[in-house]
């Protein structure tokens, strides 16, 4: 950039214009195209200006673009509501609205913590979470938080909420089989709510498949009903964090539904609006709502809950999953998408573990297989490599690994229309940025260990 600009964002790492996207592309105004291989930050399960989408968005813009929801109902934000009902499991059946992520998570919590209220529980405020994982930037969404890059600055300002160990089974070095590994993170869950004391435990919060924190990851199958089971014994409420797993990235409309899990609260955003608004949700049953409603009302809220513009955009996007099969596209063409990268692994040593589930996938670096001990922090990978790979026209998205501090993933999470000879071309560029990187941090390549 020749002009200094006025905007900051987190670091001064310049970036070019962006022209236009069109489908899973990206175009910077010198007319180079990149191919989009993480939806942004997980956000554009549709697809770039989606023509469908704008009409409809362009069609509500010309009614209105604002009603206070205190002052009108509006016929998006209902119609939008009873989809999602409709696309959620049985007993997810009421809807609250909300323009983002973090104030999806802050509101689940919220929600969780008033419900206790009316039921005569106002000694249980702890809200369990994992470590790693990643919630949001608000104050209370990163109390929650187990990223310590983004918590330590604020550690003084914060609760400090309990935390339990991420289901991190691929690191494991034991006899154990993946079910009583799963078993076994599940039942820290237990541990942790005696140690707290049951009568203040008011929720746990778990991303079903991980996000930017933990790259991908994937409890064994044995870890979900065990800790819907822990939850039921001390009438803990669940939380599934689905901001980024939610609206058909991984396969299903939820995460939790590859589990036949039905969770207390759901917390939905990024591909719910697809990035063509700002928008996200809570999604909770009948019997936590209408005794809060019941008691006076939910004491929270926001300005922009419910913008019909937004929820006109978000109805759009739910509508094109559906009518362009795209959650099934998502879990056939992830499993082409993990098959390719689990191939990388014959040629490039240094990839120690990839994983997913659906369209939300990832590798991770390290620097023996056989220990996964991680890379050398100074080679800095987890950002050298997405720079690799944006200078030939692939966005990756990357994050330190094990808790923030070292090792080195990175998501791949195109947009869920992405096709199988799409998935060929953006392996072909990911395969060049990764033998650029082995080259420049000195790191040997299968065929040159074997000679």
């Amino acid at each position: 950039m020749s002009e200094e600009s006025c905007l900051f964002y987190q670091s001064r790492n310049p970036r070019p214009f962006l022209d236009r996207g069109e489908g899973i592309y990206l175009f910077d105004e010198s007319g180079k195209r990149y191919i989009d291989g993480s939806s942004g930050a997980m956000v554009s399960n549709i697809g770039h200006s989606n023509p469908r989408v704008l009409d409809k968005i362009k069609a509500q813009m010309d009614r209105a673009t604002f009603g206070y929801r205190l002052h009108f109902r509006t016929h998006p934000s209902e119609d939008l509501a009873a989809k999602t009902v409709a696309m959620t499991p049985d007993g997810l059946d009421r809807v609250f609205f909300v323009s983002g992520g973090s104030e999806a998570v802050e509101s689940a919590v919220k929600l969780a913590r008033q419900y206790a209220v009316t039921q005569g529980e106002a000694g249980r405020y702890k809200v369990i979470s994992r470590f790693p994982s990643y919630h949001g930037c608000t104050f209370g969404a990163l109390d929650l938080t187990g990223y310590e890059p983004l918590r330590e600055p604020f550690a003084p300002m914060l609760e400090g909420m309990p935390k339990i160990a991420a289901p991190t089974t691929y690191l494991d070095r034991d006899n154990l089989s993946e079910d009583a590994r799963g078993l076994n993170y599940a039942d820290l869950l237990r541990d942790k709510i005696l140690a707290e004391g049951p009568d203040t435990v008011l929720a746990f919060l778990m991303e079903p498949v991980g996000g930017a924190s933990t790259g991908a990851l994937v409890a064994p199958d044995s870890y979900y009903a065990r800790i819907r089971e822990i939850c039921d014994e001390f009438d803990v409420l669940l939380i599934y964090d689905e901001v980024m797993t939610g609206a058909g990235r991984t396969g299903k409309f939820l995460a939790a539904e590859h589990w036949g899990i039905t969770p207390d609260i759901v917390a939905l955003s990024k591909g719910f609006g697809a990035g063509y608004a700002p928008l996200g949700a809570i999604v909770a049953s009948a019997h936590l709502v209408e005794p809060i409603l019941d008691a006076g009302g939910f004491a929270h809220g926001f300005t922009y809950a419910g913008n019909p513009l937004a929820c006109a955009a978000g109805l759009a996007v739910l509508e094109e999953l559906e009518d362009q099969n795209l959650i099934a596209n998502a879990a056939a063409m992830g499993e082409v998408l993990i098959g390719e990268l689990r191939a990388l692994m014959d040629r490039y040593p240094f990839i120690g573990d990839v994983r997913g589930k659906g369209l939300l996938t990832a590798f991770e670096f390290v620097a023996d297989r056989a220990t996964m001990e991680p890379l050398d922090p100074a080679l800095n990978a987890y950002d050298r490599l997405v720079e690799l790979a944006y200078e030939r026209g692939l966005i990756i998205y990357s994050r330190r690994t094990r808790g923030g501090k070292v090792g080195d993933h990175f998501l791949v999470a195109p947009p869920l229309i992405i096709t199988r000879a799409q998935i060929s071309e953006m392996m072909t560029i990911l395969r060049d940025a990764l033998d650029a990187f082995a080259t420049e941090a000195g790191l040997g390549l299968a065929e040159e260990i074997c000679a």
